[in-house]
């Protein structure tokens, strides 16, 4: 008889939401941070979370506090309902390891949430495929943001840019242009997404809803055609960014350097305060570089900057 597997850990990566016209929708996954889970299997049908660490490139102004309590955590609150609904007889003790620091904009609680539950699958004499992990990987975010919406969720697990059509549980894998790499730059300071979400909109105009599809339609047409001149008019956001870009200081400095840069592209990332470009490979170090300087010279002495391919393979065991 194979003895049953004891313990797993997960990678799961950082994520890029909305992607200025996808707002709750679109996502991409980031091939630089991300966090990690190790889970171990427990004779009690229960979720425990026996430590929480961070990776030493965290400053503690940006680590904050995290809950052990499993209901409260969004690791952990997936793996309730997995437990439940697979009929295990056992449960999970979890050890997290944040690298994707705290109310980023870079899908923290997903990326515990995904690594989590793909950690926890591992643990199954058959486990299940990724698709079938989503809808527990959707209890973290939740929890998180208040709604199961799948932006950040659905690239983290499967990897790659993703869409997720509203009122929808499936996944739409978005092809991305090789030849384009991203820069992402964290101020250092925390967002709570909730809050950020508290300023949109609860209405728009009926043009502006016209001009918003259209720029969604020709992004995602960009995206296979590979057109940069199309991909560029079409990053335009005059809905969720204008609401959301006085909470974080510096922004418009931010996005005004990025552009200046050669960047394609320039928004906020998921609920900020994190900032994304996009740009052709051989420039993305100089706009992350000048994205950088320029959240510094907006009183943000704590700035962290990375550059990357879009991840194309998503959580994985490790």
């Amino acid at each position: 008889m194979t003895t049953p597997v004891k313990s797993c850990e997960a990678f799961a990566p950082a994520t890029v939401a909305n992607v200025s016209v996808g707002y709750d929708n679109l996502g991409f996954a980031l091939n630089t941070i991300g966090d990690r889970v190790r889970v171990t299997r427990t004779d009690d049908k229960e979720v425990t979370i026996s430590s929480i660490a961070y990776e030493s490139y965290l400053d503690e102004s940006n680590v904050g506090t995290l809950p052990t309590d499993p209901l409260q955590n969004t690791a952990s609150i997936g793996l309730l309902k997995f437990i439940k609904e697979q009929r295990l007889s056992f449960g999970f003790d979890l050890e997290i390891t944040k690298g994707i620091p705290i109310g980023s904009g870079l899908g923290g609680s997903a990326a515990s949430s995904v690594a989590a539950i793909v950690a926890a699958n591992g643990l199954l004499q058959n486990p299940l495929e990724k698709k079938d992990l989503l809808v527990y990987a959707l209890e973290g975010e939740a929890l998180a943001t208040g709604a199961h919406h799948a932006d950040n969720v659905g690239p983290c697990l499967f990897g790659g840019m993703t869409l997720t059509p509203a009122g929808s549980d499936s996944i739409v894998h978005i092809p991305f242009p090789k030849k384009i790499k991203v820069a992402s730059v964290f101020p250092g300071f925390r967002l709570d997404t909730k809050k950020a979400r508290s300023v949109l909109p609860t209405s728009i105009e009926l043009h502006k809803h016209t001009v918003a599809s259209g720029r969604l339609g020709a992004f995602i047409a960009s995206c296979h055609s590979e057109d940069l001149e199309l991909m560029k008019g079409s990053l335009v956001d005059d809905i969720i960014e204008p609401a959301r870009a006085p909470l974080i200081s510096g922004f418009e400095q931010v996005k005004q350097a990025a552009m200046k840069a050669g960047a394609i592209g320039c928004s906020i990332s998921g609920a900020g305060p994190s900032v994304y470009a996009f740009g052709l490979n051989a420039e993305i170090e100089p706009i992350a570089a000048q994205m950088k300087a320029a959240f510094e010279e907006s009183g943000h002495p704590q700035v962290l900057a990375w550059t990357s391919k879009v991840n194309l393979e998503g959580a994985k065991l490790i």
